[in-house]
Parts: structure tokens; C-alpha cells; sequence
């Protein structure tokens, strides 16, 4: 389901080619007397300029035939060469992967290095031909994400991984090109996060500052809930600032026995909504008596990340399984409530990790209505308190392929947005995301503020999305 004619076809098909392979690829070492890659027979660009008429749908599916044909007869030269079965020892490239992964803990414990960055010792055995067919397969998959016309929930993890591991430009302006079909390009919502009780959390989550066993060496004191009246005055200040979704976070793995402290909590909710303002909460796990209760109350979202992987998520956090959380989400939606579930990346995971979270939340009975996608800041006293930052290109990579397989899906950058320059927070909506957490803190990290915020949005022409204003772009079928 969501797929349909599209307009940029033409775009897709050239990007999808062996060409961009060539280019990445080193030469292999044969005689001079056998062709070179660059020798390949390749088709002509179509479509690279702006003023080049734009391929209709059916003879764009002609184009893709007739590439794959020059593609095949190119791979016949190198078999014809006897170039087959020479294997090249390729560098890190736009579609290579990790070729083996550590625990989160372990890199933490004997010094984390970027999980893609090039190194020496990190390459993968790339074949060319295999590759080259592969690159025609991304054809077709590329093409029906960017024509897109509504959700699907079908996404296997090969596709996922063929959109994600595309030439990281392209990859982005494809992004893009879907983004302006489903959302206005130009805004982006505010939101800000309250940490109304920090701190005392019975969890393991290596990155959190709040767990109670890492206390001795985070320094971080824990405290009660914050009161109804001073959360209700945060939330106004926010709302003056700007910001349209204010959002509540609790340091409790669940909220069994906390029948008091859910009763306060339903009037923060119901306060916030009176001020014409999205709310959303963040409590740990509940149960669907409590989703409801929330729900009554006007909740507008409930937060639960799935953090990761399935696969690397038992080197993050031992105290609460990957299925408790996906429960937790089945209740949320179960009660009505818009689900918001993303997830971390730097946490030592490989690039097949943050293609199985994109898989994880992409195939959902729903897409979740927002995706914050976090960027780890290491806090000294955690087991990943010395982890090397994650490189940007991996964060890009990440909203980029989120909103080619979610396309109707509010993508938010949330923490380590503070360490981005003006520049990288603008590839990442030209890419796709429309959110951003602003104020005075994120938990307990530093968030960049509402000032700073605005000024950003005034140098770079960006517009604060009003509250419930998730519409999608006319004549594109809403999620």
C-alpha cells in the first residue's frame, strides 16, 4: 500500500546505478591489459537539470530497463575480462557496513571510537558484481518510497537497508523531495521537556544519569514530583516561548502502586491542554487501565523508545525487555494515543542496528505519530560516560531513511542537538525532520533555548508549527 505515479522518477533512476559504486570503489588491481571499472558502459544522466522535461511513469519503467541492460552487458565486459571472481578489498563506503559489533558497555569500558568512522582495520569484501545487481533492485525499492502516497507498515529490512545505505546526498534530497508531499518544509514544531521527577530509577539504561546505581558517580540527586502548580507554570513560560507541545518525563520504570502520583499527573495533562497546548508524558511502562485514564485526561502523545535494535538492545539495558516496551506501546495505542517511540544512536550500536530500530518502529500496526531520533551525550558516571560522539553522517543517514519509511511521521532531533552547528541542523530538515526539543534543559542534559531557537529560525527562514497542526500537504492522503 502507499505507493503510486511519481514526478521525480527520473531523479531515482540515475541514483540508482552502478555508477555511484564506481566512484567509491578503489581500481582493482589487474593487468593493464583488462578494461577498468571506469570502463563500464554507462547510461546518460536523465533528468539532472532543472530544465529537462520530466519523464512520464511509463517510460520511466523503459529507463529502468534499459539500465539494467547496460548495467548487465557492462558486467559482461568484466566477466568477458576475467575480471569475475576477483573481489575487491573496498574502504568504507555509503554501502558497506560494520563487519562486527561490540557490546555498548565493552566500547564504553575500553574506549568507543565512531562507529563510522574510516579506520585501517575497518573494510568490508565487496564484489562489484553482486553489488551492481543490487543497485538495480534499490531502483525499484528507492522509487516506490519517494512515490509514496500514504504509510505502509510492511517495510522488510532489506529494503530499509537499501535506502539507507544510498549515497548519503542523494539519500538526503530524496528525503526531501517526499518530506514537501507530506509536510510543509518550512516548520517545525517546538517542543519542551520537563523532567518532573528526577532521578531514583530502579533501571540499568547504560546511558541514563538517573539510574540509582550509577548515582555515586553521576552526582545526580534524586527528587520527588514536582508539584502540579510548578509544572503547570513551566508549561505557561514554554508556551510564551514559543513552544507548542510541552512534554513531561518521570524517572520510574512503571507506574505500578502510583495512584497518587498518576492523579497529579492526569491534572498537569488536563492544565497544559487548557492552555492550547500539546502534551505528551513519558512515565515508563503502563498498563491500559492507565493509558486511559491518561487518555481521558486529553493526553496528546505518550513517549516510549525502543532505543535500538532488537539484537543490541540486551547491551544497553538488562532491566526491562524489548517486548515490555512494545507492550507498552500496543496500550498507548490501544487507548487512542498518538504513539511516539524513536530511539538512540551512539550507543555502540553498527549500522545494521539503526536499520533494525527503523525496522522495529516502521512496522507497527501504526507509524508512530512522532520519532525523536537522540543523539547520545555521555554523562561521566555511566557505563557510557566516555563514549566518543556519534559522526553526523550517521544522524543524517537516520532521519533521512526514517522519513522515506515514514513518510506522515512527525521526525524529531532531540538529544545532542546542542553540539550541532546551524549548518547540521539545517541538512537535517532539509533531510526531513520537523521537530525540535528547545528550553532550558532536556532531562538532564543541556537543550538548546528558546532565544537561540529563535534566531536559528529567523536566519534560516523556518516558521514554529502551531499546535495540532499536523495536517498533511493537500492532495497526499493523511496517516
Amino acid at each position: 500500500g502507499g505507493r503510486g505515479p511519481c514526478t521525480v522518477v527520473e531523479k531515482i533512476v540515475r541514483l540508482s546505478t552502478i555508477e555511484p559504486v564506481v566512484q567509491q570503489l578503489p581500481r582493482p588491481r589487474v593487468p593493464s591489459s583488462r578494461p577498468a571499472i571506469t570502463q563500464l558502459p554507462l547510461a546518460p544522466r536523465l533528468g539532472a537539470e532543472a530544465s529537462t522535461p520530466r519523464t512520464p511513469p511509463s517510460q520511466a519503467a523503459n529507463h529502468i530497463t534499459m539500465r539494467s541492460s547496460l548495467i548487465a552487458t557492462g558486467l559482461g565486459s568484466l566477466r568477458a575480462a576475467g575480471a569475475r571472481p576477483s573481489v575487491f578489498h573496498a574502504p568504507w563506503t555509503a554501502i558497506s557496513r560494520p563487519t562486527s559489533r561490540r557490546s555498548a558497555v565493552e566500547q564504553a569500558r575500553g574506549g568507543a571510537t565512531l562507529v563510522d568512522t574510516p579506520t585501517a582495520t575497518t573494510h568490508d569484501h565487496i564484489d562489484i558484481l553482486e553489488t551492481a545487481a543490487r543497485q538495480v533492485d534499490t531502483a525499484s525499492i528507492l522509487k516506490d518510497a519517494v512515490c509514496a502516497t500514504g504509510p505502509r507498515q510492511n517495510w522488510t529490512r532489506e529494503e530499509i537497508a537499501a535506502i539507507y545505505y544510498q549515497p548519503l546526498l542523494e539519500l538526503a534530497h530524496q528525503a526531501g523531495v517526499l518530506h514537501r508531499r507530506f509536510h510543509h518544509p518550512g516548520k517545525v514544531q517546538l517542543c519542551t521537556l520537563m523532567n518532573i521527577k528526577t532521578g531514583g530509577c530502579t533501571e540499568d539504561c547504560s546511558y541514563c544519569a538517573q539510574a540509582t546505581r550509577y548515582q555515586k558517580g553521576t552526582g545526580l540527586e534524586a527528587k520527588r514530583v514536582e508539584t502540579v502548580e510548578s509544572v503547570l507554570a513551566a508549561a505557561k513560560t514554554a508556551k510564551e516561548n514559543g513552544s507548542t507541545r510541552f512534554c513531561m518525563g518521570a524517572a520510574w520504570r512503571d507506574m505500578r502502586g502510583r495512584k497518587n502520583s498518576l492523579k497529579n499527573i492526569t491534572d498537569m495533562v488536563k492544565g497544559v491542554k487548557a492552555m492550547g497546548m500539546e502534551v505528551c508524558v513519558t512515565l515508563g511502562m503502563i498498563d491500559d487501565e492507565q493509558a486511559r485514564q491518561l487518555k481521558d485526561a486529553g493526553l496528546t502523545a505518550y513517549n516510549h523508545n525502543v532505543d535500538t535494535s532488537r539484537e543490541f538492545y540486551p547491551n544497553v539495558i538488562t532491566t526491562r525487555s524489548y517486548d515490555e516496551r512494545l507492550k507498552t506501546l500496543s496500550h498507548v495505542r490501544d487507548a487512542g494515543i498518538n504513539v511516539c517511540s524513536g530511539g538512540i544512536l551512539g550507543l555502540g550500536e553498527s549500522s545494521e542496528d539503526r536499520i533494525g530500530l527503523l525496522h522495529t518502529v516502521s512496522t507497527l500496526p501504526s507509524h508512530p505519530e512522532s520519532f525523536p531520533v537522540n543523539a547520545l551525550v555521555p554523562i561521566k558516571g555511566t557505563p557510557l560516560g566516555d563514549t566518543t560522539p556519534l559522526a553526523f553522517t550517521s544522524m543524517l543517514r537516520t532521519i533521512a531513511t526514517a522519513r522515506l519509511i515514514m513518510p506522515a511521521t512527525i521526525i524529531r532531533i532531540a538529544a545532542g542537538r546542542k553540539t550541532m552547528s546551524e549548518e547540521k541542523q539545517a541538512l537535517c530538515f532539509m533531510a526531513g525532520a520537523n521537530a525540535i526539543f528547545t528550553g532550558e534543559k532536556m532531562l538532564t542534559t543541556e537543550c538548546n533555548g528558546w532565544d537561540e531557537d529563535s534566531a536559528l529560525f529567523g536566519r534560516w527562514g523556518l516558521e514554529p508549527m502551531k499546535s495540532f497542526e499536523k495536517k498533511a500537504v493537500e492532495g497526499v492522503e493523511a496517516a
